[in-house]
């Protein structure tokens, strides 16, 4: 069985993904849940929150034990896995990203939202940047949106509920990676076609640009997690699978 790093992303925490914690477990996999600086109930100040400082704490999660971990990022938990594999790829068996952004060197969650195939991004058209050090926040309607459309009314609330300010170091900084070691790490997608956060055009072309092994499209929200939990569950059990010797 596998051992799974689940990294969250923006305005969220470890709480994020923790609905695929015990039907993994149930499975027969670990699973590793765990808040980025500056989401959930970490207390990192914002201005020491960077895209270095999210792929170290993965790192410390990854190195905490001795076997390589199945690292599965969700939106901009991407670009952190991306960062922290190309640090550590001893201890990647593979990354999964979900509906999330796959940066190339030099390249920032940001330069991404702005190609063409982002255009239809809800969350860059609403988001609201300010203060100093900047923080950025989503007002609840348009969180309702541009995340959780899919979701029923009961997790959708209680999910903006628990959202919280969001450190933007990790949306600016660019990655500093060897894409050419990163594309020998076996690599998944689960690409949501409802999704109003990260477009599925953008998904497609981030797919094109860095093949995947498998890419698993779900008919849900930029939400799955919540949304569609138990086809998410069946997806990473699949991507499992493919790693296992014949």
């Amino acid at each position: 069985m596998a051992r799974f790093v689940l990294v969250h992303g923006a305005f969220g925490g470890a709480w994020s993904l923790e609905p695929l914690r015990k039907p993994l477990e149930a499975a027969g996999h670990t699973v590793e849940t765990f808040d980025l600086p500056g989401g959930g109930d970490d207390e990192t100040p914002p201005g020491d929150v960077t895209l270095a400082s999210c792929a170290e704490r993965v790192s410390e999660v990854l190195a905490s034990r001795p076997e390589p971990a199945i690292l599965v990022g969700y939106s901009m938990g991407g670009a952190v896995v991306t960062q922290a594999a190309s640090n550590q790829p001893e201890h990647v068996a593979a990354l999964v990203f979900v509906t999330a952004f796959m940066p190339s060197n030099g390249q920032s969650l940001l330069d991404l939202t702005q190609l063409p195939e982002g255009a239809e991004d809800m969350i860059q058209a609403n988001i609201v940047i300010e203060g100093e050090p900047p923080v950025a926040t989503l007002p609840d309607e348009a969180a309702l949106q541009a995340i959780y459309n899919c979701c029923t009314t009961e997790n959708a609330t209680v999910c903006v509920a628990r959202q919280r300010p969001q450190p933007v170091g990790p949306f600016a900084d660019p990655v500093s990676v060897d894409d050419a070691l990163l594309a020998s790490i076996p690599r998944f997608y689960v690409l949501t076609m409802q999704d109003h956060s990260i477009p599925p055009a953008l998904q497609r072309r981030m797919i094109a640009e860095h093949p995947c092994r498998n890419v698993v499209e779900l008919d849900t929200d930029h939400a799955p997690a919540y949304s569609a939990t138990a086809d998410l569950v069946a997806a990473l059990s699949e991507f499992a699978g493919e790693l296992q010797p014949a």
